[in-house]
């Protein structure tokens, strides 16, 4: 039986099964970005009730005002290179979905759901980057990161206080 196997594995007659498990990865990952609601941030348009479904997770034009911290507008999550976490490793990816810490050590915005996502098992984990990865590469730049004490020049969500 067990030369059987090793003949199998030699021949090639076993590769299916590597990718019949990438393909339940993919899906996995597909699954918790849909759960996880990635989508309902991270898409251009979703804050202006129109959600760019040609674009999904590229990134939104609208931010979320802290208080206190500024305006942090939701990343592009697609594999684009010079936009996008195309240079982020899925290592890099799992770090800052768990911990909210980015490769370059900035700390996410607590909008970011992280201490939730921290609970993800490391395969979980793992399947959601790869799926990430595996995605169709969207060039879109978002807005960057504004001050407390500076002038955006994009839309943002704030909280107003009742009087």
């Amino acid at each position: 039986m067990r030369s059987t196997i090793c003949a199998a594995l030699a021949a090639g007659s076993l590769l299916p099964v590597p990718s019949a498990f990438a393909q339940g990865q993919a899906q996995r990952g597909e699954y918790l970005v849909t759960i996880m609601d990635c989508t309902g941030c991270h898409t251009p348009g979703t804050f202006l009730g129109k959600p760019d479904l040609q674009r999904p997770l590229a990134g939104s034009e609208v931010g979320f005002q802290i208080p206190g911290l500024g305006i942090f507008y939701p990343p592009n999550l697609t594999p684009d290179p010079e936009t996008g976490l195309g240079r982020w490793s899925e290592t890099d990816i799992i770090k800052a979905v768990r911990t909210g810490v980015r490769p370059d050590g900035r700390q996410l915005v607590p909008v970011m759901p992280y201490r939730s996502y921290g609970k993800l098992t490391d395969a979980d984990a793992k399947a959601l980057a790869g799926y990430l990865k595996s995605l169709k590469p969207v060039r879109n730049q978002v807005p960057g990161p504004v001050g407390a004490n500076e002038k955006p020049s994009a839309p943002y969500l704030t909280v107003v206080m009742p009087q």
